[in-house]
């Protein structure tokens, strides 16, 4: 009876780590910002999103009509995601808009400065 229940137990917690290793490790990234479009207007955001894009972002989603979820995620660099029902064109227009550089900028370290 004791070693039935400790296979059962065996088998749960490889089916637990094998369901976490194929499909809660695919979003590893710490989310920035998330905006959820849904026919053309701006329902819900979450995270600071830089002013510029996000008007930007707007008056594209309103253009085009957009029902889609935009978000960025740091994971060593930053990426910006864009839901697969977005046409390519608009997905690189999003991307040739979103500011890398401002998530990109390299601190100062003034402890060790020469002089």
């Amino acid at each position: 009876m004791v070693a039935t229940v400790l296979k059962i137990v065996f088998v749960l917690i490889g089916l637990a780590l094998l369901y976490r290793l194929f499909f809660a490790g695919s979003r590893k990234g710490l989310t920035l910002f998330e905006m959820h479009f849904k026919q053309g207007r701006l329902v819900s955001h979450k995270g600071k999103i830089p002013e510029k894009f996000e008007r930007e972002c707007r008056a594209i989603a309103k253009a085009e009509k957009l029902t889609c979820t935009v978000r960025a995620e740091r994971l060593g660099d930053v990426r910006l995601h864009v839901s697969a029902n977005v046409g390519e064109t608009i997905i690189q227009r999003l991307r040739n808009l979103f500011p890398f550089e401002y998530y990109d900028k390299k601190t100062l370290d003034n402890s060790k400065q020469t002089g």
